[in-house]
């Protein structure tokens, strides 16, 4: 009797390893689902699924790293340009200050 090659079931795929460390690395360095798949080798459908916490986490990790390096260069270099994007980022502060509690023009006396 010959024996038959078996087709493989639908639904059933091989399981790929991935480096969780890897995705947590590409994530905090702020990459795109799509090049974080295509590094991992995996459908950006998958990575979004799988990995999406995990990315989000990484990727919040990645801004508190670049929020603390803005930081101390603004501080230990005295960076006035750096200084006064942080001041427009973090204090509302504006390039053209606005009174806006008397806009009428103060009256003329001659």
């Amino acid at each position: 009797m010959e024996e038959q090659e078996k087709a493989p079931r639908v639904g059933t795929s091989k399981v790929k390893a991935v480096d969780r460390e890897l995705v947590w690395k590409l994530a905090s360095m702020m990459c795109t689902i799509k090049e974080i798949a295509d590094v991992i080798g995996l459908a950006e459908a998958t990575v979004s699924k799988k990995f999406g916490d995990l990315i989000d986490k990484g990727r919040s990790q990645g801004k508190k790293a670049l929020r603390r390096a803005q930081f101390e260069k603004a501080v230990m270099d005295k960076d006035p340009r750096l200084l006064i994007f942080l001041g427009k980022q973090y204090l509302g502060q504006k390039d053209s200050p606005e009174d806006n509690d008397t806009t009428t023009p103060l009256p003329w006396q001659e």
